[in-house]
């Protein structure tokens, strides 16, 4: 079986396949929806908690350096 992609250019085309569906000569096939996926999900893990601390750290010291020299 071959799988088209069809771009329906005109609504009386949509009653056609629906037709052609009625008669088992086609089979209408939906792709499946893809969810959307968080940014915070799909990076959850990516670092150890170590090394997230030692980031948050080196921030913390950042800011501290800048909020110093700022005044």
């Amino acid at each position: 079986m071959d799988t088209l992609t069809i771009k329906i250019r005109d609504q009386k085309a949509i009653k056609l396949i629906q037709d052609l569906e009625l008669l088992n000569l086609i089979q209408i096939v939906t792709p499946p929806t893809k969810t959307a996926t968080k940014l915070s999900d799909m990076m959850q893990g990516s670092i150890s908690k170590e090394q997230a601390a030692t980031y948050h750290k080196q921030i913390e010291d950042l800011k501290d350096e800048w909020e110093r020299n700022t005044y």
